[in-house]
């Protein structure tokens, strides 16, 4: 495949850390939905908060191979502190890395890389969802800064985020480029979270609602120009879809791995599980799946270290991976049997985490829709005609 020894050791490492911290509390914070305290500290002492951001802001930069990677084998064992690691990086940090001015890099980013403080994305509200471009929290003008009033909605780490990145409107006119992005800080006068959801899956990962009451946001936290925080965001969602790609991969992977070991030691009739043929096939689609996502992701993700167009793959990789997710998770609480409902194996709490990756920053059928959009502008582009008789006029 893509890795290199160097990704081969950094995976190994992570799965040992994984296997022997992360995944002795992942059913205790399902049960009780409270991420616990002393996981970032120790998320933040291992460099996962900084993954995204350069060493001159605090960071722990990795390339985007290596992160999924990371997103990737905590997935496997716990997707609640997978998604926390992956919204903080591509989500958090990303848009003030990259579209903050240095002064913005600088108050920000040390504090939410290696200072063990998290940080949030405030896309989704309860009227724009798929259609981000529906926003309706609205930043007014004012001396100063912008006063801004309205509600976010699912939003990661909301109630336990030290910074939170958001989209709102700075004009009333229609469409996205009246759409702005800001930087806001837990502790700012007006700006409060809701309680927390209680979820289907991914129950100890910190969901709730982000509210603005007349919150007083100066010039300066505002981040680029006027109206370019739709496309702001849109860029950070396509290379957050390769670490929510990289999530469902894990989860995927960590049900998998249960189901073929149950298959290979239980027996049934004295044959292993596995040899029955109606086993073994479906072990074998959910290995091939796995694979054909895991290049997916890879291949976005080094897409984007290359500096090339990655929106399509992304978007490829996140429905894949996805949707590989959900059969494979579902397929291994089958293999298990009446067992696999229950807690005493980890495939049912794997399945019910792995549906967010389906909803999650951008739907399937949005993911499809970005999908389609693209490969057609690309044949619009193509100057090649093969196939098509001379003459014909494509009216």
């Amino acid at each position: 495949m893509w890795t290199t020894p160097e990704h081969d050791k950094y995976r190994k490492k992570i799965r040992e850390f994984a296997e022997n911290e992360v995944a002795s509390y992942a059913t205790q914070i399902d049960h009780d939905q409270i991420f616990p305290d002393h996981v970032v500290p120790r998320l933040n002492e291992l460099g996962f908060l900084g993954m995204q951001v350069d060493k001159k802001y605090g960071g722990t930069y990795t390339d985007t191979l290596t992160y999924a990677i990371a997103v990737e084998e905590l997935s496997r064992v716990c997707g609640s502190t997978g998604i926390t690691v992956a919204a903080h990086n591509s989500l958090g940090n990303f848009p003030i890395y990259k579209f903050g001015n240095e002064d913005q890099r600088n108050k920000y980013l040390p504090d939410i890389t290696t200072g063990g403080k998290l940080a949030a994305f405030g896309l989704t509200e309860p009227g724009a969802g798929s259609d981000a471009g529906g926003t309706k929290t609205f930043a007014e003008k004012v001396d100063g800064g912008y006063k801004v009033n309205g509600t976010k909605c699912w939003i990661t780490s909301a109630g336990i985020c030290q910074t939170c990145v958001f989209t709102a409107r700075t004009s009333k006119e229609a469409g996205t480029k009246s759409i702005s992005s800001f930087v806001v800080t837990h502790g700012t006068e007006g700006f409060s979270s809701g309680k927390k959801e209680n979820k289907l899956g991914l129950r100890g990962s910190d969901t709730r609602f982000l509210h603005f009451d007349d919150v007083f946001i100066p010039d300066e936290d505002r981040l680029g120009e006027e109206g370019q925080g739709f496309k702001q965001f849109m860029i950070t969602l396509d290379g957050g879809r390769v670490s929510i790609a990289a999530m469902a991969l894990g989860l995927a992977q960590g049900a998998y791995d249960v189901a073929v070991k149950y298959a290979a030691l239980k027996k049934q009739d004295g044959i292993p599980l596995g040899h029955h043929q109606g086993i073994g096939f479906k072990l074998a689609d959910m290995a091939t799946q796995i694979q054909a996502s895991r290049h997916l992701v890879y291949h976005a993700a080094m897409l984007k270290d290359s500096g090339n167009r990655f929106s399509k793959e992304s978007a490829m990789a996140k429905l894949h991976a996805a949707e590989t997710g959900n059969f494979v998770c579902w397929s291994a609480i089958g293999i298990l049997g009446e067992i696999g409902l229950t807690d005493k194996f980890p495939v049912e709490r794997l399945w019910r985490d792995v549906k967010l990756d389906e909803i999650g920053e951008g739907t399937s059928e949005i993911q499809r829709l970005v999908i389609s959009r693209l490969i057609l502008k690309e044949a619009m582009e193509s100057e090649s005609m093969y196939g098509f008789p001379e003459g014909w006029a494509g009216e």
